[in-house]
């Protein structure tokens, strides 16, 4: 455990300025709080905060960000409250230690407590990113020490959520070290037989060709000294789990991998990385393809480099990456390089933080922490292409981004309104995909919106977000007009006057909201016009008829009820319930038969009912019954057709009036899908026989605007 004098002297070699006082204040007030507290392991639980603080310490953060680690746990698992850590050590590092508990505190009661607690993260992100660091510390000493905990399952998890979610925020810090042991760590939780299989593999490797690494490092030293350029090289083999990705995406075995070393070449300036490359280049065969250049085009979280990969020395092919002394401080160290908080610089701003403000935005535009966590990790695992605006702005996107992808990462706004692309000049279709150095200018139209297909094509997690948070939107308003429109219509038919105060009342009847929410689920199909009314004047509509549907009023209100009809059906025993059959839709004309339901009566389905394959076995429930032509009247049944309408401007409203022209009724319409060009939707009519619903589809199908129309068979 490191002592209180060793932690300050580490700290006080890279931070002169370092406050003694207040981390010898904290290092006593932490081991105080947590006395006697145990971790699994048996250890002191003081020694896990302390941990945390050296591994910051390694990593060169400020004075506040120790102290942070020594109390990030005090709050949580101790009786001291964020008033006593104020006292102590002052606004900025309590509010830092708040920052860290409020992660911790994953909600029980969630849904999905992997997401909600990455949701947490990265809000937490956006006020302090010190706070990530000291929760990615956290997670790395938790890590080391995972194997303590004796459960399997939590074991599992939470190996899982660290690949999933912290070893690829690490990565998009810069901390490339930490990422690849919060990997391995991982790795050899959920898949320990394929980690001890690599390893073993790599141990046999070096018994049979000796030290590989040292041996290539001093050829590339001699090689480098020979054309006098002052070089510092390191070299090493990759982690376990590296090797098992490259295996899993290449889709090779182990001894198909060639490239399992990797060489540093640290050079003294920008010049000397393309000198050095030249002498690589100049005395090895380079593999095609393999060459990135990072310090022209930086990654978004500043790394900048050069790769390569060559048939080195003993025609062994290596990777080589080429860098400054302080490009390599940022490969290692990540944004806890550049010294953000001791220069009085905003860490939000700048081109490595933009990816912070992009999952800001999909957060913002996500509808649940389950969406949230999906598009993210579609950001975090994907690799770079970089294009440019036609100010010349760089924009790095996923690979296979799209000029939706584009027009979305530039503004929200941009994307709603994005009608088309140029690339390089060119007009090109929106579903291309951009590569490396393209300049992309999007094409905008006022009118235009953004289009659902969109969400088929596009790969960046903010466009997809953007997308369905628009389609919910513009859905909604649809909804809620035609469902205001079939209220309107309903309410007339019944003679009833339709007022919005009236619909107030009875919002809590139907668990809506506001009026609107009553519009949105009426035009929805969750509710009929009926149901609405019936809420409003319980004693007309307090029963149904016997076939399931709705009693109007103006029947109700007319000579005689609806018990005074006759079911039309021949072949059934007087008195015996009937129900019509919501699969089929059976209506005079057609060739139906009766199914017996014990204490249920019977139900009348099309002879060509698929549901009826499912009575196949139980021929004693079946009854041969048929319509009565005396008893089928002016009574009006349910007819259900499936129809794909044309997206465009009076579509809906020339559906409305080619029904009405044939004296029928919508009672329920329900929009199943959509697209850019076409709605899919399923309605509902009141249709006297057969030959009425023929009609209506007849007349629907003369017109232009819709594309097909069929009764509906379930």
């Amino acid at each position: 455990m490191i002592r209180q004098f060793e932690l300050v002297e580490r700290v006080k070699a890279y931070d002169p300025n370092v406050d003694e006082d207040a981390l010898n204040r904290a290092y006593v007030f932490s081991m105080k709080a947590h006395g006697s507290q145990k971790r699994a392991s048996g250890d002191p639980y003081f020694s896990h905060p302390l941990e945390v603080a050296g591994i910051l310490a390694d990593m060169r953060l400020d004075t506040s960000s120790i102290i942070t680690a020594l109390l990030h746990d005090v709050v949580e698992d101790t009786l001291c409250s964020l008033e006593d850590i104020e006292k102590l050590v002052g606004p900025e590092i309590a509010r830092l230690v708040d920052g860290v508990t409020k992660l911790a505190k994953i909600e029980i009661q969630s849904a999905s407590p992997q997401a909600e607690n990455f949701r947490k993260l990265v809000l937490a992100m956006s006020d302090d990113i010190r706070v990530l660091l000291v929760k990615l510390a956290d997670r790395l000493h938790n890590m080391r020490t995972l194997h303590f905990i004796k459960s399997e399952e939590k074991r599992l998890a939470i190996a899982r959520e660290t690949m999933d979610i912290y070893a690829p925020l690490a990565e998009r810090m810069g901390m490339q070290e930490i990422r690849a042991e919060l990997d391995d760590l991982a790795f050899s939780v959920i898949n320990p037989d394929a980690r001890d299989s690599i390893l073993a593999r790599l141990s046999f490797l070096r018994g049979e060709g000796g030290d590989l690494v040292r041996n290539i490092t001093s050829e590339l030293t001699a090689t480098f000294k020979k054309e006098k350029l002052k070089v510092e090289i390191s070299g090493r083999e990759k982690k376990p789990h590296s090797i098992w990705r490259k295996m899993q995406t290449k889709a090779v075995e182990f001894e198909q991998l060639s490239d399992i070393m990797a060489f540093r070449v640290v050079v003294d300036s920008v010049e000397d990385c393309y000198r050095a490359l030249g002498i690589i280049h100049g005395h090895n065969s380079v593999v095609p393809g393999c060459f990135k250049d990072y310090i022209s085009t930086p990654k978004p979280n500043g790394y900048s480099s050069l790769h390569t990969t060559v048939i080195g020395p003993k025609k062994h092919r290596i990777e080589l990456q080429i860098r400054t002394r302080d490009m390599d401080e940022v490969a290692e160290l990540g944004v806890a390089a550049h010294w953000c908080y001791k220069q009085n610089v905003n860490p939000h701003e700048g081109r490595q933080y933009r990816w912070l403000r992009e999952l800001l935005d999909i957060h913002e535009h996500a509808s649940g922490p389950e969406e949230f966590l999906e598009h993210t990790k579609l950001e975090m695992f994907r690799d770079q292409v970089f294009c440019f605006t036609p100010h010349g702005d760089l924009i790095a996107l996923p690979q296979g981004a799209t000029p939706i992808d584009f027009a979305y990462a530039v503004h929200t706004e941009i994307g709603n309104t994005c009608n088309g692309a140029k690339v390089n000049g060119r007009v090109v279709p929106l579903r291309a995909r951009l590569s490396n150095g393209d300049q992309v200018d999007i094409i905008r139209a006022k009118h235009h919106t953004a289009s659902p297909a969109w969400e088929d094509v596009v790969v960046t997690g903010k466009a997809r977000a953007c997308i369905r948070r628009f389609i919910r939107t513009r859905q909604r308003e649809e909804f809620i007009d035609l469902g205001r429109n079939i209220l309107r219509k309903t309410f007339s038919k019944e003679d009833v006057a339709f007022t919005e105060k009236a619909l107030g009342e009875i919002l809590n009847k139907f668990d809506c909201q506001s009026i609107d929410d009553i519009y949105a689920a009426v035009g929805s199909g969750l509710l009929s016009g009926h149901e609405i009314i019936r809420g409003l004047f319980p004693d007309f509509l307090g029963h149904d008829d016997d076939e399931g549907k709705v009693v109007s009023l103006s029947k109700v209100r007319g000579k005689r009820s609806r018990k005074e009809f006759a079911v039309p059906i021949k072949g059934l025993i007087p008195g015996v319930a009937v129900h019509f059959a919501g699969c089929c839709h059976p209506i005079p004309g057609d060739r139906i038969v009766g199914i017996t339901n014990t204490g249920k009566g019977v139900t009348i389905h099309t002879i060509d009912c698929e549901s009826l394959e499912k009575f196949a076995d139980e021929p004693e429930k079946w009854l041969d019954v048929a319509w009565d032509s005396v008893s089928v009247g002016e009574e009006t049944h349910v007819g259900r057709l499936n129809i794909v309408l044309l997206n465009e401007a009076g579509s809906l409203g020339m559906l409305s009036t080619v029904i009405g022209k044939n004296r029928s009724n919508i009672t329920n319409l329900s929009i199943i899908n959509r697209s850019t060009d076409f709605f899919e939707m399923v309605i509902d009519l009141e249709v006297k026989d057969v030959k009425h619903l023929a009609d209506i589809i007849a007349a629907l199908r003369a017109n232009p605007k819709i594309n097909s129309v069929e009764r509906a068979r379930g």
